[in-house]
């Protein structure tokens, strides 16, 4: 059964303003996803916590997926997709006042549950508006409407790092190094207000896909579903099955790519470590805008995804293989224009966000070709593969633990990219398992 996209006798208000929904659930979600990277290095120097400990920051965040990703399903199918963004940024808004008593109190663990929290609802809002933008138009086209999307993420990913630097950084620490009670104090402090006005903007979001008399997703048949039932059914698909897979471990190797190259930039006395994850979601946008260019016009969604896993493989290899006191890469393309002189390795984890890009936009449509009334629940099993951003972190600080260092350890990432390989190959065609 497809998909409709609910609307009015307008078709302009039928194709755009569900996109304008959809965009700007995307753009928050950027916000809140990619502070991950600026936060995490920040707290790690204010609370003196190891890059094992400091995991736990990111880790927090989306581990929240396997316990929130099938409830979240069943209540967008309460509830709708639109509705269900709504919830979603309100239970996000409410999470990131927590980090009020956290940032007074100093402590990392009501830190950790107000990411837990903050996960939780990102869960609920991604379950509802990724299957909103895949399904309101042609498959062979929602990797671009996917990219469009991205855009709007990641350019989230590329400011908010650069406004946290400048409202809570900036004149408060210099740098790596021990720091007084004083100055911990004063970090902690300067929390307070930017997530006050975080927590208010989200709320707004909320209103936004509440009250404004857009379309929603409907399935003709979503009511007779069953849930337990529907979840056994799309699970016998292989196709998806190895989608959620492969969104586990892309976005695993996504997160390392942005949210630990600012610890990274930190162990190796890089000043400016909060905004490296600016440089990770700026390549990241080039991607997604030679995704549109591209697809389908020149390319399909499963040559993009191939490209991406081999692009992958070859830059990790340059991160764990490369020197420090090399600068190449930054000397042809940030000096000559009044950018810092960075080492290669670090520029190559940010590098690894060019090779990302296409990963999401692709596996998505693949993955839910042909489902029909089961693309509810099928969402909301992708979405649990979100939990795979809890394991990537977790294995680099194990990695930088066991004896493979910071730079080392990053060459955990290959064997997702071969995944990657094997579903653009043939996971994404298996309809059965013999």
């Amino acid at each position: 059964m497809e998909a409709t996209v609910e609307c009015d006798n307008n078709t302009k208000q039928s194709i755009w303003l569900p996109m304008v929904l959809a965009g700007s659930m995307f753009f928050i979600l950027g916000c809140i996803t990619w502070l991950n990277g600026a936060i995490t290095p920040f707290l790690q120097q204010m609370l003196e916590l190891s890059p094992l400990q400091a995991s736990f920051i990111i880790s927090s965040f989306y581990i929240a997926v396997t316990v929130a990703g099938i409830p979240s399903a069943m209540l967008i199918k309460r509830v709708g997709y639109k509705n269900g963004m709504a919830i979603g940024c309100a239970i996000m808004a409410l999470s990131a006042l927590m980090y009020i008593p956290a940032a007074k109190l100093q402590m990392i663990e009501i830190f950790l549950f107000a990411q837990l929290m903050i996960g939780v609802g990102q869960t609920v809002l991604q379950t509802a508006v990724n299957p909103y933008v895949v399904k309101m138009g042609s498959e062979k086209s929602a990797a671009v409407r996917v990219c469009i999307m991205g855009l709007l993420n990641k350019f989230a990913g590329v400011i908010v790092p650069v406004i946290f630097a400048a409202v809570v950084v900036s004149g408060v620490v210099d740098g790596a190094g021990k720091l007084s009670q004083e100055q911990k104090d004063m970090m902690a402090n300067s929390l307070i207000m930017p997530y006050v006005l975080i927590a208010g903007l989200i709320m707004l979001f909320a209103a936004f896909a509440k009250f404004a008399p857009l379309p929603d997703l409907v399935f003709d048949e979503d009511k007779a579903s069953n849930g337990i039932g529907e979840i056994k059914e799309a699970l016998a698909h292989p196709h998806l099955v190895l989608g959620v897979v492969g969104i586990a471990l892309y976005v695993a190797v996504e997160v390392i790519a942005a949210d630990t190259i600012g610890s990274y930039a930190l162990q190796i006395g890089v000043a400016d470590y909060s905004v490296m994850t600016s440089y990770t979601m700026a390549c990241m946008l080039i991607g997604y805008a030679i995704g549109i260019l591209t697809i389908p016009r020149f390319m399909s969604q499963q040559t993009a995804l191939l490209m991406s896993g081999i692009a992958g493989i070859i830059t990790v290899l340059l991160v764990v293989l490369g020197s420090n006191d090399s600068f190449i890469i930054s000397n042809l393309l940030l000096v000559p224009f009044g950018g810092p002189q960075l080492p290669d390795p670090l520029l190559c984890i940010a590098l690894l966000g060019f090779a990302n890009a296409m990963v999401w936009p692709a596996i998505w449509p693949l993955a839910l070709a042909g489902l029909g009334r089961l693309t509810g629940t099928a969402s909301g099993l992708l979405i649990m593969g979100i939990a795979g951003g809890a394991l990537g972190p977790l294995l680099i600080g194990l990695g930088n633990v066991a004896g493979l260092g910071a730079q080392g350890a990053y060459i955990v990432m290959i064997p997702s990219y071969v995944f990657i390989l094997f579903y653009a190959l043939k996971g994404h065609k298996m309809r059965s398992w013999k």
